[in-house]
Parts: C-alpha cells; structure tokens; sequence
C-alpha cells in the first residue's frame, strides 16, 4: 500500500539556506586565522560546492591552485572552520526556508516519521537543529558525514538512513537541493523533491526528477510546482506528499 511513512531532509540549502550565510564566511574567517592567503568569493564557493564535503572542497581548490597543504593543515582549517560556523549559528544569522518549518510540523503532527541526511558534520546539525528548532526536534535519527565512508552523490547515505528506518523506499520521500544530493537519493531509488536553495544550479543530464517545486510555499508565499501533482493549496502540504507518492508509484508500475 503507498502511504506517507517516512521524510528524509538534507539540511544545508533545503531546510535552511546556510551555504552563503554561514559556510562561506566560516571558511574565509578560518582562512584569515590561519594566515592563508585566500578568500572565496560567492562565484568561487558555488563552483566549489560540487565537491562535496568541507575538507574536500579545501583540498580540491589548494590542488588547483598549487598550494602543497599536508591532510593535517586541511583539517586543521576544517575544524576551525567549523568552530566559525558554529559561532555564527549562535548568532541566529540563519533561518528556516520558506514552509519548511511549517511543513515539518504538520508531518510531526501526523506521525510521518522525520530524518535527517547530510553531508555535514554532526555537530554542525546537532547546533544548527538547536537554534533553529528552539528545543523541539522532529528528526528520529540523522545520518551525518561521520556515519557513512562515502559521501553524497554515493548513494550509501540514504541506503543507509533506509536500513535503518526499515520504512519501505514506496513509502518514503525525499527533500533534496543539490546534484549530488539528488544523484545520491535517486541512485538508492527513493522518490525525490527537489526544492531549489539561494545557490544558482544547472541539474545535471543524467538527474531524471519527476517532482520540481519553487519552495514547499505558506500562507503568504504561494509555491508553484514545475513537475508534479497539483496543489490543492497554495502551498506544499500532507496531501501534496500523498499525491506525489501514488503518482510515483502509478509510474512505476
């Protein structure tokens, strides 16, 4: 039987938008502290953000522009990078996407199952769910960068978060943002959302989605759904999720 059993959210760029707002900077106070000559800029930091992975951007751009940095010195600026963007979590520099938290909600009410799928570290969630939530959390179980060997686009973060949920991939949906993200969630074949963030992307050729919306949308902002069910509100809710799955299912059967 399809049915809305379980929601699995990526974090950065779907649930809340922190690439520009809190990473980037992050990086670049890390950078300054430890004496290194760079500086992103928001075109750079998007280029880079099809590596996946803070230590691995950090590595990719010294290869590129032929510094010789030791795995000791890239995470060393990974770590303080990380103390910077905990910093200005703190400092409430972030907030929820349009519907999210409101859609969260409703699905808590409701009794769908909620995690979290991420590429991040888990104290990075851990804080960012802290502020952003104010104490209520939602989200039964999260899959971090620390729980998996292969990150996103590999589909072992989600494999995983299935193993472990043990809902049944028909009965679940996904929240995605990112190429990798939907190249990770799509090859462990779960039905996936994609919500574009504030970061501009072009889908890659081989990314087959057959549900596109602008945002989940609220009482003030209306969504608009690309590729998809039809809205019977103005925003994306329960039954939009319902809708989408029996079509999904229809399709494949």
């Amino acid at each position: 039987m399809t049915y809305l059993e379980g929601v699995y959210w990526d974090l950065d760029g779907t649930i809340a938008n922190t690439e520009l707002e809190a990473h980037l900077p992050a990086f670049n106070n890390a950078f300054n502290d430890l004496g290194i000559d760079w500086n992103w800029g928001a075109n750079t930091y998007i280029k880079l953000l099809k590596i996946n992975g803070g230590k691995n951007r950090i590595a990719y751009y010294a290869k590129s522009n032929n510094y010789d940095f030791s795995e000791d010195l890239i995470l060393k600026i990974h770590e303080t990078k990380q103390f910077h963007y905990l910093e200005i979590i703190k400092k409430n520099c972030v907030s929820f996407k349009t519907g999210v938290f409101r859609l969260i909600t409703e699905l808590h009410r409701k009794k769908v199952r909620q995690f979290i799928v991420t590429s991040s570290s888990r104290n990075q969630v851990n804080l960012l769910i802290k502020y952003l939530f104010n104490g209520f959390n939602p989200f039964e179980f999260i899959i971090s960068s620390e729980d998996v060997e292969l990150k996103k686009p590999n589909p072992l973060p989600y494999l995983k978060a299935i193993q472990l949920s043990g809902i049944k991939n028909y009965n679940s949906i996904v929240f995605e943002d990112s190429n990798p993200g939907l190249q990770s969630s799509l090859a462990a074949n779960l039905p996936t959302i994609f919500v574009p963030s504030n970061i501009p992307i072009v889908l890659e050729e081989n990314i087959k989605l057959d549900c596109i919306l602008d945002s989940l949308g609220d009482e003030n902002n209306v969504a608009n759904v690309i590729k998809g069910p039809k809205l019977k509100k103005s925003y994306v809710d329960h039954s939009f999720l319902s809708d989408y799955l029996v079509s999904f299912s229809n399709a494949k059967n």
